[in-house]
């Protein structure tokens, strides 16, 4: 069975020992953490360390900035992946597993005008080498992961299906860096999501969930019995973690989750 967790700002109440309260009484497993920039989520380390001592499990960190490593400007680079290693390094010191980012995000679309961006796909492609290989070598001599997420093509030009963060994973040689898939972002951007699972299994390392819609899973048409089948069948042993919007009444949608997974073959 599958691990479920939770994104903490999907969670009622205003301390991670009371949002871990109702997230065991819904039937999670585990928070997912949020990381803004500004050095923020080094800021809460002492509140983090508390939680731990107080049983909160929370494996993961997905980032929450402005800007990542991706972006056209070098100065914002630079931050992104300085943010980063920060956050790699807290979730280490809490015991965790790891972080979890997209190449870049609102950044710029091809499906969109002006429709060409200011770099070329190589260039691209080199700016994202040099930043996830900086960000694997601090994950590897940290003992955590890096989980790099692909993006629909509207919110991301440059990494999303699960065949491009492959090849930038295999290129950087860095076993500290795995793919953090998304149903959301694969039901638009794969053909056969299923297939897409399976055909990269081995760099699958992090799984976040929302339905077709973006709302909470089982609130859309997603196949999620396909979906799930394929982790299984990939051997996937890692949290799905829902972040995603809420319809409904919001406290009934966070506890439909864990039960509407497990009921779909979690």
């Amino acid at each position: 069975m599958l691990k479920t967790a939770v994104q903490e700002q999907l969670l009622p109440q205003d301390t991670l020992q009371a949002k871990w309260e109702f997230a065991q009484e819904a039937g999670y497993d585990a928070i997912e953490l949020r990381g803004k920039g500004d050095f923020h989520f080094a800021s809460r380390l002492d509140e983090l360390k508390r939680a731990r001592e107080d049983g909160v499990v929370m494996p993961t960190v997905c980032v929450d900035m402005l800007h990542f490593l991706g972006a056209f400007d070098e100065g914002l680079r630079r931050d992104a992946v300085a943010q980063l290693k920060s956050q790699l390094t807290v979730i280490a010191e809490i015991g965790g597993l790891g972080a979890q980012t997209p190449a870049s995000y609102g950044m710029f679309s091809r499906r969109l005008p002006p429709f060409e961006p200011p770099r070329s796909e190589a260039e691209d492609r080199e700016v994202l080498l040099a930043g996830l290989a900086e960000l694997g070598e601090h994950a590897r001599r940290e003992g955590v992961t890096l989980f790099l997420e692909p993006l629909n093509r509207y919110e991301d030009h440059m990494v999303n299906r699960l065949e491009q963060a492959a090849d930038l994973i295999r290129a950087t040689g860095l076993d500290s860096i795995r793919i953090g898939i998304d149903s959301y972002h694969m039901n638009i951007e794969e053909s056969d999501p299923a297939a897409a699972i399976l055909a990269h299994a081995d760099l699958i390392g992090h799984a976040q969930v929302s339905d077709s819609n973006r709302f909470q899973p089982g609130a859309g048409h997603l196949d999620w019995p396909a979906w799930l089948g394929a982790l299984h069948a990939a051997g996937y042993d890692g949290y799905l973690a829902a972040e995603c919007r809420l319809t409904g009444d919001p406290l009934d949608a966070v506890r439909s989750v864990p039960a509407f997974l497990r009921g779909s073959g979690a």
